[in-house]
Order: C-alpha cells, then structure tokens, then sequence
C-alpha cells in the first residue's frame, strides 16, 4: 500500500500534516456506465406513460416500478424527478408520486416550444442534409402513412419521431436536443390520443417538408416544420384522470 501525505486544515492553528493510508484502487476493472442504466429506465417509463401504460392519475411506486424493470430504486427515483420536470408525473411529498393529468394549457406551452426548436433545426439543415438522410425521411413518412391506414399507432408515432429526428440529429444541437427531449413527450401524449384525426394530412405534410428541404428552401421547410408542431389538434384531448 501507498503512503500519501496531506495537509488539512487546523482553524486553532497553521496546516497541519495528516498521513492517511491510501486504499489500493483496482485498475484494471471497466466502470459501470450509470448513465446509460438512468437514460433507459427514464425511455422506458416516459414511453410508458406515453402509450398508455401508466394512466393519468396511477400511482407510481418505486419500489414496484424497480422490479419491473429490474434495477435498484436509485434509477428509479431519478427518472422520476426528471419525469416530473417534463409534466408527466405529480410528485407530491411524503405521499406519492401519481401520472399527471393531461393539462391542454400544458400541451400548449410545449407545442409551442417544440414547434420553434424543429423549425430552427430545418432551417439550418437545409441545404446540409445528405442525399441518406432526405431517403431516411422518406423511408419513415412512408411507413408512417401505411401505419396510419392500418390504424398502427404504434408504428405510426415510431415512424414519425424517426422523420423528425433526421434534421435535428443533424444539426448537432445539444442544447435545442434537450428542450425537445424534455417538452415532446407532454404532446406525444395528448397527440396519441387524438391520433388518426389528421393522419393523412401529416403525411402530406412530411412531403412537403422534405421536398423543400430537398429544394433547398429554408424558409418555406421551416415553415411547414412549425405548421406541422403548431397545428397538432390537442385542444379537444380528454384530460380527466383515472385512479
């Protein structure tokens, strides 16, 4: 074992010398990549208030929440307090931690929000895009606009978050990728909800957004990206919570 000396301070006095014994720290171990462990269990309970899973109003237990998943509390807990920083869950103290109501003035705010950072994304990649990233798009609205006519709502929100990803996963903004990462599922939620009302018009809609981004027309792609956000028709979404 090593020696190490280091000095601590002594408020009576001047810095004393302190020897401890230091304790012999293995070095050829992989650490455990706890960020990964915390982004998984928060995707997979964010989904799982998402789709449905978990309804307005359930009560969530760590405890429970932690064997179903397979993991300690600890991931658990921490993708809760993100879960209620993005609206999806209640936390109240000293009692429990419940799904949110969905709140339309809430969805509002983050379609707002949402609608601004994919507008700003298109605008800046337009132009950039590779010819891989435009057929990715159009890979994704296709399979979007077959989900929505074999009524596959799964299929359908996965096709579209694929579509949308492509301009933002491009640009390379961390900071614009947070705020959609944080406020896109309080509308993925109400949107599910509502979904197939304007499914083939979203379709259409990809379309031409991907055309003017082919085009390379900034402005107008940038236009429709926000139209598409900004138009999602959540305000007739129920909101009452089931216990």
């Amino acid at each position: 074992m090593e020696t190490v000396t280091r000095h601590a301070w002594d408020f009576r006095s001047d810095p004393i010398c302190v020897q401890y014994v230091a304790m012999p720290i293995p070095t050829n171990t992989p650490a455990v990549d706890r960020t990964l462990l915390r982004d998984d269990v928060y995707r997979r309970l964010r989904d799982a208030i998402v789709d449905g899973t978990f309804r307005p109003g359930e009560q969530l237990k760590d405890g429970e929440l932690a064997d179903w998943l397979g993991v300690s509390r600890t991931p658990v807990r921490e993708a809760l307090l993100r879960l209620g920083a993005s609206g999806l869950v209640v936390a109240l103290p000293g009692r429990s931690t419940r799904v949110s109501a969905i709140d339309i003035q809430v969805v509002r705010d983050a379609k707002d929000v949402v609608a601004a950072m994919h507008e700003l994304a298109v605008r800046q990649v337009t132009g950039r895009l590779s010819e891989q990233d435009v057929e990715r798009m159009r890979d994704a609205n296709r399979r979007f606009a077959a989900a929505v006519a074999s009524g596959d709502v799964n299929a359908a929100m996965e096709a579209d978050e694929e579509l949308h990803r492509v301009p933002v996963a491009a640009l390379g903004n961390q900071a614009l990728e947070a705020v959609i990462e944080r406020f896109d599922p309080v509308i993925r939620r109400a949107e599910r909800m509502r979904f197939g009302v304007d499914g083939q018009v979203s379709a259409a809609r990809h379309d031409q957004l991907i055309n003017r981004i082919v085009a390379g027309d900034a402005n107008g792609a940038a236009s429709v990206a926000f139209d598409i956000w900004h138009s999602l028709p959540i305000d007739d979404t129920p909101t009452s919570a089931t216990t």
